[in-house]
């Protein structure tokens, strides 16, 4: 690695240090607005019990998603991205794993 590179490197390991750990601000946030469940679900023309059922998840889950009390995140945050895009494939796909 050439001494430059090496600087470079070490100087952005230093800077998400200290980002890390409060003493810098970042250059930039990004902030995802959490999908509106209730519509997508409503789009599948399901029950919260049959949605969460689909999703693998309890019907409470749901229940405080589409009420705000929570949000969804990481994987579950992806997954209703794609129900909301892709009905077809999310149906396709998990309507046909949970029948095998």
């Amino acid at each position: 690695m050439k001494e430059n590179d090496f600087a470079e490197l070490a100087h952005s390991v230093k800077e998400a240090a200290a980002i890390y750990r409060g003493e810098e601000a970042p250059s930039r946030i990004f902030h995802f607005d959490a999908p509106d469940i209730k519509k997508i679900r409503n789009g599948y023309q399901l029950t919260q019990s049959e949605f969460a059922a689909l999703l693998g998840i309890s019907t409470a889950t749901l229940r405080n998603w589409e009420q705000g009390r929570r949000k969804p995140e990481g994987p579950a945050m992806a997954l209703l991205r794609v129900a909301q895009k892709h009905p077809h494939a999310v149906l396709d796909s998990l309507l046909n794993h949970t029948e095998k």
